[in-house]
């Protein structure tokens, strides 16, 4: 999955103050666009450290990636020739993979940092706080901290078949019923009511799988797999998905990238571990 960066060490331990080095990474980020270079690749500070004036002060240290740090710098920015603006959505495949997992957590943390500028209760800037990874208003010292949504992954299993489903809209590969946890849920309780209400079945002997961030949408997904409680007909929701059909073992498509928990839950019930 993404987050498989081994023998590559990602640090997350929050640095206030860091000075960049040259061969830091530098992830211009501006209205889920990123910049990268004309080998499409993300900039080094020694390659931007010239360009906009680009003083270290103007950068957030984010994490670290074995020894290399990756820094935030948000845009926008004027873009030297030849470089381009990506949707964030390139980090599916930029290589190498530990890039990719970098790219995903800085968008994660970028998409945090522009949504909080200000204070939610009384309208002052927001600063940073010294020790953790968190600002604070001045004025009320009301807290933000960031903010991870919970998701759940579901792959619905009938004997041999697994249901697969398709987004109306964005997405076009073939996918697991997934969706956001509510207030008062538990996980378990996601998984239940999300098939319900996307494909109208029941569900029991529900079995967790494994989890991962996924930093373009800001969550952590819970993976789980559940038996059809008992035979019933797909009822579609139309609003959101454009096909649900069940699938078996030596019929499932090959369509989803590696590096996801659903392309990990399928591969693991086309081969008989799940």
């Amino acid at each position: 999955m993404i987050q498989d960066i081994a023998p590559h060490h990602f640090d997350n331990t929050y640095a206030h103050k860091r000075a960049p080095q040259a061969t830091d990474y530098v992830i211009v980020y501006d209205q889920r666009h990123v910049l990268l270079t004309a080998a499409q690749q993300l900039p080094r500070y020694r390659d931007v450290q010239h360009l906009w004036s680009t003083r270290a002060n103007r950068l957030t240290y984010l994490f670290a990636i074995d020894q290399t740090g990756f820094f935030l710098l948000s845009g926008p920015v004027p873009v030297p020739r030849g470089w381009a603006l990506a949707p964030d959505n390139v980090f599916r495949q930029l290589t190498p993979d530990y890039l990719a997992f970098a790219g995903t957590v800085a968008v994660h943390l970028g998409e945090w940092y522009a949504q909080n500028q200000f204070c939610g209760a009384c309208g002052h800037r927001l600063e940073p706080v010294a020790t953790d990874r968190a600002l604070r208003c001045p004025n009320c010292h009301r807290t933000v901290f960031p903010r991870i949504s919970p998701a759940i992954i579901v792959g619905v299993t009938q004997g041999d078949q697994l249901l697969l489903t398709r987004f109306l809209t964005g997405y076009q590969k073939h996918t697991l019923i997934s969706g956001y946890t509510e207030i008062g849920e538990t996980l378990e309780d996601t998984v239940r009511r999300e098939v319900h209400e996307e494909v109208g079945l029941a569900v029991e002997r529900l079995r967790y799988f494994g989890s991962q961030p996924w930093g373009l949408s800001g969550s952590l997904l819970a993976g789980f797999f559940a038996e059809l409680d008992h035979a019933a007909a797909i009822t579609l929701e139309h609003d959101e998905l454009s096909e649900a059909r069940w699938y078996r073992r030596d019929e499932l498509p090959h369509d989803d990238g590696t590096r996801s928990l659903t392309w990990q839950m399928i591969e693991a019930f086309r081969q008989g571990k799940a």
